[in-house]
């Protein structure tokens, strides 16, 4: 369960590791679109939460920490879902995932932003000091980071026409 937690090494990494294990979710999500599409990086965030709160619980209780900072796979839940709205926008319109590079860019710096920040229910999350709140406040900042890049995607796009 280690591994999960630590998300094969990402969570290791210094300095940093909550970058190093949102990095890594990018370099995952890639071949998960090209492979299944939106739909496969959805489940894949679905099994990240799955599996990811009970290895979560394991570290917990084996580090004694409240919120390991080697403990990265709640990051890569919080990252992929920060990056659906560039997933499901590139499908729709039938472009290459990478043709969105800006929205990988702004849903990599939002997130990361959020998640370090700790705004509002991120904060509010964070704060649980239980398993859900170190994997919520990370979904939390993904959900939030993910209307950044549907914001920030409308704005480029009625610049672009203007």
């Amino acid at each position: 369960m280690r591994w999960i937690a630590v998300f094969f090494g990402a969570g290791l990494m210094r300095p940093g590791p909550g970058t190093w294990g949102s990095l890594a979710a990018l370099v995952v999500a890639l071949p998960l679109l090209w492979i299944g599409g939106p739909f496969l990086l959805l489940a894949a965030t679905v099994l990240a939460i799955a599996v990811g709160l009970p290895a979560i619980r394991e570290e917990v209780a084996a580090s004694g920490a409240e919120d390991p900072s080697h403990v990265v796979i709640d990051e890569v839940a919080g990252q992929w879902i920060a990056l659906m709205p560039v997933a499901f926008g590139a499908w729709h319109v039938g472009a290459a995932y990478t043709a969105l590079w800006p929205g990988w860019v702004a849903a990599f710096l939002l997130f990361r932003l959020f998640d370090i920040w700790k705004p509002g229910p991120v904060g509010w999350a964070d704060r649980r000091g239980d398993v859900w709140g170190v994997m919520g406040d990370d979904l939390i900042a993904g959900a939030i980071a993910a209307v950044g890049v549907v914001i920030l995607a409308a704005l480029f796009h009625v610049w672009l026409l203007a």
